[in-house]
């Protein structure tokens, strides 16, 4: 690794998240949005009353749904941006966030991504208009027929099938992700799974079973991003700050259209924009220690070993043999949060999770799945149609990761316990605490609060 100039740059302050659920209206986008937005400011310990913009992820809703939850924290008057960019919006939204602090916009970004779903695979809701993802879709039933089977596994199964690996290896994948699930009190689903009960969960298309197939959603996930002159301000909080080292976003190149069933799910992209961002962070593949990736379906988890650099080209399938995805491999752990298959998918609050997940790992906090001596971690973030984000984090103190203890946790922690470890529904006395001190109107949080109340 090189030495980097920090001026100028973009610090993970806080994050905060709900538990992902399944789609069945359980608890609605307002209310999970306020939660998670209020777990990260007391993580940062600021108040409303510190953030001058916010930033809104979500896919499926109208079209100032982000003011609906911002606005139960105060009627301050901020910028407020609504982003929708497919599955990379929660990215989206973080790289949105990184650029106006780095720029000199903005000290202070409250992100918060959240998703409130319908039950079934994913289905657009615009069926009076051409789909964005029409040119793609004809050109992929054109090369390879047309098929009752969700859309989306049809992109990803005809890319794995592409690359050759056995059925086998993508179920290992799946296998993994299921089974580090279990320490992540966020988790959807908390069960793991032998590689025979993968393999025979239900097929969905090509080499997919239901169980390598990422599920529809419910759920929200926040992160305040700040300023080095927010952090210099605070410097009690650097040694929880972390570091947004390197960011790319990018968009297809023609080579999407190749007719190759790999091109056609952004292999190049990915690889584009991780060779990108780990330049800006002087960092290289073998410095990434713990990886939070887009595996969406299984098989996109073994194309993005390669086009990250993790593997030899085209050789992703032997490190999955070998066991390097997960503990005691040669690494870097994937997805040690279960990802998108077993933690969950509500669109707008993937990337935003992820970024939580790497936070908790790099301050040390996740200590029931750490990846020891972590100091370098990397999120990549998938959206077909099409948008990638990777960025790459480190510790803002320079120091190597270590296992904190839930005691000290506690005492540091905001929120008086240990937030990676166990998931906590927030009550109104936390929202009290963050709130606006100077512009806030309860009609804006009275059904939200109703809410919280009655689950305690």
């Amino acid at each position: 690794m090189t030495s980097q100039n920090t001026s100028g740059s973009a610090y993970v302050l806080g994050v905060g998240m709900t538990q992902f659920l399944k789609p069945r209206r359980i608890r609605e986008y307002p209310e999970l949005g306020y939660e998670a937005g209020v777990k990260a400011l007391t993580d940062a310990h600021i108040t409303y009353d510190d953030v001058q913009t916010g930033v809104a992820c979500y896919c499926y809703g109208d079209t100032t749904s982000g003011q609906r939850i911002f606005y139960q924290f105060g009627m301050t008057g901020i910028h407020i941006y609504n982003t929708s960019n497919a599955c990379a919006t929660g990215s989206t939204g973080l790289h949105l966030a990184r650029t106006m602090v780095k720029g000199g916009l903005a000290d202070c970004v409250l992100v918060i991504g959240f998703e409130q779903m319908r039950p079934g695979s994913i289905r657009s809701v615009w069926d009076d208009r051409p789909s964005p993802l029409g040119p793609s879709t004809k050109m992929m039933e054109d090369t390879y027929g047309k098929h009752d089977s969700p859309r989306n596994a049809q992109y990803f199964g005809n890319a794995g099938q592409e690359f050759g690996a056995k059925a086998e290896d993508f179920a290992e994948i799946a296998r993994v992700s299921h089974e580090h699930s279990q320490r992540n009190p966020y988790a959807q689903f908390r069960t793991a799974y032998s590689l025979d009960q993968i393999l025979d969960s239900g097929a969905i298309y090509g080499p997919l079973t239901k169980l390598q197939c990422s599920p529809t959603s419910d759920g929200a996930a926040a992160a305040v991003i700040v300023s080095q002159r927010f952090l210099d301000a605070r410097p009690h909080l650097k040694s929880q700050a972390i570091l947004m080292a390197g960011q790319t976003l990018m968009t297809d190149g023609p080579e999407v259209y190749s007719r190759s069933a790999i091109d056609l799910v952004g292999f190049n992209m990915s690889r584009q924009a991780a060779k990108l961002a780990m330049q800006e962070a002087g960092v290289e593949a073998k410095d990434v220690k713990v990886c939070e990736l887009h595996d969406c379906f299984s098989t996109n988890e073994l194309l993005l070993l390669d086009s990250l650099g993790f593997s030899e080209p085209g050789k992703a399938h032997e490190m999955v043999r070998r066991g390097d995805i997960t503990y005691g491999g040669r690494g870097p752990v994937i997805n040690p949060s279960g990802g998108l298959i077993s933690k969950g998918h509500p669109l707008g609050a993937t990337g935003v999770a992820q970024c939580a997940e790497l936070t908790w790992q790099l301050r040390g906090w996740a200590n029931n799945r750490l990846v020891p001596g972590a100091n370098v971690a990397l999120q990549h973030n998938l959206g077909l149609g099409g948008a990638v984000v990777v960025t790459v984090y480190k510790r803002a103190d320079g120091c190597t990761t270590l296992a904190v203890s839930d005691d000290e946790i506690k005492r540091v922690s905001g929120l008086e316990y240990n937030p990676a470890t166990e998931a906590r529904c927030i009550t109104p006395r936390d929202g009290e605490r963050v709130r606006s001190r100077i512009k806030r109107h309860d009609y804006a949080l009275k059904e939200t609060n109703g809410k919280l109340s009655a689950r305690i």
